[in-house]
């Protein structure tokens, strides 16, 4: 057991994921290859390649990032819930991405996957395996919504049991700004900790995982991307887009991961929409798109 089989997927998923958006957009993405030796303290230590595109024909920020880290000590994030592991020499590798479309009609959506390993003195890898992905619309449509979350059970399917109810009720609980008591966009598949039954199987779970975010997406974003219009439409996107950053910063472990193991600062952050905007306790008008939004799509419910 060992983590090469999983780097090999990785580095494939990220090719296939950022040649299926090129074709989609029209222009390449820049692919920033990066190495760093051990940080302070031992931590840190790392290679990866972070995909970018901005100002994309349809894209207008979008980032596909692979990250290989290794360090001497736990970082606190990830022993929370382990503390026999404080101190171990661990190694973290995954794919992570965001997509932020220009058109308000075409949803932001996120995936990642990833591998945690840890090296105790003697000898013996502790590894668990997380991931999932997420839909983030500005303007709900229940179609979109339908295909996602059943791309979503159709890569869980393989492996029985309740795996698509656990892990889209764990999403729905993680991608919640409890500081706002809303949800961040209509959800799909959250999961982590996951090494039951063994390394192959939790391993396959993750592949089939990451193998369907294309299929989930793309159709989404072709059928979405020339949909007309205006300044009112931007405006709420930009709005939405707000909710976005403070989830990220505030919440998510991945982020805060990421800081925590002295990681790559622009990998970490490619995440975060271009432009956004905030406003003082504002609140859509009863009876309109905007509104809908928060009625019938940022509520937990079963799509499928």
């Amino acid at each position: 057991m060992d983590s090469n089989p999983v780097k090999t997927f990785l580095l494939d998923l990220q090719d296939r994921i950022v040649q299926g958006l090129e074709a989609v957009d029209g222009k390449k993405f820049l692919r920033d290859k990066w190495t760093r030796a051990t940080g302070s303290g031992g931590i840190g230590k790392g290679e990866g390649i972070s995909c970018i595109i901005e100002e994309g024909n349809v894209l207008e920020r979008g980032g596909v990032a692979f990250s290989h880290v290794q360090g001497d000590k736990m970082p606190a994030s990830a022993t929370a819930h382990r503390p026999e592991l404080a101190g171990c020499r661990w190694e973290a590798l995954g794919v992570s991405l965001v997509m932020h479309p220009r058109n308000p009609y075409a949803p932001t959506s996120h995936a990642n996957v990833r591998m945690f390993m840890a090296h105790k003195p003697n000898g013996e890898k502790v590894f668990w395996f997380g991931g999932g992905m997420d839909l983030t619309p500005y303007y709900g449509f229940e179609e979109d919504a339908v295909h996602f979350h059943q791309t979503c059970k159709n890569a869980l399917a393989p492996f029985g049991g309740d795996h698509h109810a656990r892990y889209k009720k764990w999403c729905d609980e993680y991608f919640f700004l409890k500081h706002r008591n809303e949800p961040r966009g209509v959800g799909g598949i959250f999961f982590d900790d996951l090494s039951e039954p063994d390394f192959e199987t939790a391993f396959a779970i993750q592949q089939s995982v990451g193998n369907h975010y294309l299929e989930a997406y793309l159709p989404l974003l072709e059928k979405r991307k020339d949909t007309p219009y205006g300044e009112r439409e931007r405006d709420f996107q930009l709005y939405r887009r707000g909710r976005y950053v403070e989830f990220n910063l505030v919440i998510d472990r991945g982020t805060i991961f990421g800081l925590q193991s002295n990681g790559r600062t622009e990998s970490i952050l490619l995440s975060m929409p271009p432009v956004c905007t905030w406003r003082y306790d504002w609140h859509p008008a009863a009876g309109t798109p905007e509104a809908e939004l928060y009625e019938k799509f940022l509520v937990p419910k079963d799509w499928v």
